[in-house]
């Protein structure tokens, strides 16, 4: 069983980063870099990595930009891969999946599956489940709980 982590707003803080859209929109990638993390990093790596423990493959899925050209993709991606090397170093990922905007999330899941987004269409496509991204720890929390009945 895998928990996917969507990264922009849910595990960074892309929105608040000032002028985020005016430079997403001039081909520039430093949002992605510089976001803040919404939530303690050091928090976060100990439950993912306290869940791979458990059995569970810790991976992520994360949308491009809305606008993509195929030298813009891969500077987002540059800055994605960095701020999880960065500010989730213990973390060994299983799989990361930088997909197009467009892109149906739920393709990633198993059936069983558990996605943490922002987004409500991917919350609701998901066929696993699905926690939004405000209950993040919680949710990685109770996780334990389950893994530990199977």
């Amino acid at each position: 069983m895998k928990i996917w982590l969507d990264m922009d707003g849910t595990i960074a803080d892309l929105y608040a980063v000032d002028n985020w859209l005016a430079m997403l929109r001039a081909y520039d990638p430093t949002p992605y870099a510089t976001a803040k993390p919404l939530v303690n990093m050091a928090l976060l790596a100990r439950l993912l990595n306290n869940r791979q423990r458990d059995g569970f493959k810790i991976c992520i899925v994360s949308a491009l930009s809305k606008e993509p050209t195929p030298a813009y993709d891969k500077a987002v991606i540059e800055a994605k891969t960095a701020w999880l090397k960065h500010h989730l170093p213990s973390v060994h990922f299983d799989e990361i999946k930088f997909v197009p905007y467009t892109y149906e999330k739920n393709l990633v899941n198993s059936g069983e599956d558990v996605l943490f987004d922002d987004e409500q269409r991917h919350l609701n496509a998901w066929t696993g489940t699905a926690f939004h991204a405000s209950k993040l720890i919680i949710g990685l929390k109770a996780l334990h709980a389950i893994s530990a009945r199977l």
